[in-house]
């Protein structure tokens, strides 16, 4: 098996050089760095990761804690940001906080003694002291799909409120008059938002129907709850926080003998596969979820990639944080009444 020496004596360069090209390549010159990368190619060289890991003080990963990794919104995020670490020679470890606090908070300290270069999170609730306290010794942090707030750091979002009024205006303008938006739990900032936003677009009421959480399952209940109902007392359309409560409302009412969108029109959020291949296919607000994820790396990079201040060795990092907020667009489908589309 070669070693790292065999490859620079083969590209007449130091193993300094070498080791510079497989951890910091931009700091080697492009023909240099060509003529080691032809030496490791031709000398199939396989560098020691745990080596590599320890003479680098960090690993090569990047960790990305989600809440649900079930959702395809999510799968979607992790594909965009794999895309950037692939380009890096870097492995993005996907971490699945189940909506829990607690766990959010256990997959963060073990970022931290895992040595990863940086953490993509979307909180649970709102980032709270454990990302503080990562942050302070020196992992860089970009939230995804949430806002900064007051931790400073950079943050890829969409405006949810944006997409609320999407929603609400867009069923309004097709006469309805009774909605309920299905979603929760509200304490969920998205969830809150989307609600907002279409608080704001038009004088219809707007029944809440809080939900445990955004899944098929949850979404069932509230449908099969409101297809219950008489006519007179049902909304005569709903707004779900997400595709996949859409989705499970869908399923529950047309079980029920509800005509979609005669009797309810439904409208989702995110816009997923499924949304366009369900039974009736689904109006939803879209939002770009695969560039989420790819910004929010290129921004965790340019963070990773920064110098960092005078200082001890975990001091802050000469980066600017920057905020990206996405503006969400609708996709009108039968769902809603309106013509199939996208």
């Amino acid at each position: 098996m070669a070693r790292i020496e065999d490859v620079a004596a083969r590209a007449g360069v130091s193993v300094g050089t070498v080791s510079n090209v497989l951890n910091r390549p931009q700091a080697v010159a492009v023909k240099t760095r060509d003529r080691v990368l032809a030496a490791i190619a031709a000398l199939d060289y396989r560098p020691n990761e745990a080596a590599r890991s320890l003479a680098a003080g960090r690993s090569r990963t990047v960790g990305l804690i989600v809440p649900d990794v079930t959702n395809p919104f999510f799968a979607d995020v992790a594909r965009g940001a794999e895309q950037v670490a692939d380009r890096r020679d870097v492995v993005v470890m996907l971490h699945n906080s189940g909506e829990s606090a607690e766990r959010e908070q256990r997959y963060l300290g073990r970022a931290e003694t895992q040595r990863v270069q940086g953490v993509l999170v979307s909180p649970v609730h709102r980032a709270g002291t454990a990302v503080d306290e990562l942050v302070r010794r020196g992992t860089p942090v970009v939230l995804l799909d949430r806002g900064a707030g007051r931790h400073g750091l950079c943050c890829v979002s969409v405006d949810d409120q944006a997409g609320g009024r999407l929603a609400a205006r867009h069923l309004a303008e097709r006469g309805h008059r009774r909605l309920a938006y299905v979603g929760g739990p509200l304490s969920v900032p998205q969830a809150a938002a989307r609600l907002a936003g279409a608080r704001q677009s038009t004088g219809a009421t707007i029944e809440v129907v809080e939900t445990a959480a955004v899944s098929v399952t949850e979404g069932r209940a509230a449908g099969t709850a409101i297809a219950d109902r008489s006519p007179a007392d049902r909304p005569e359309a709903v707004f779900c926080a997400n595709d996949l409560l859409a989705l499970g409302v869908l399923q529950a009412v047309t079980r029920r003998g509800l005509r979609v969108p005669a009797d309810l029109a439904i409208v989702g959020y995110d816009d997923i596969d499924y949304a366009a291949a369900a039974a009736v296919p689904l109006t939803s607000v879209r939002q770009p979820r695969a560039e989420l994820g790819r910004i929010a790396a290129e921004l965790l990079f340019e963070e990773i990639d920064s110098p960092r201040l005078p200082g001890e060795i975990d001091s802050p990092r000469q980066h600017r944080h920057r905020q990206v907020v996405f503006q969400p667009d609708l996709v009108v489908r039968q769902s809603s009444g309106g013509d199939q589309r996208g």
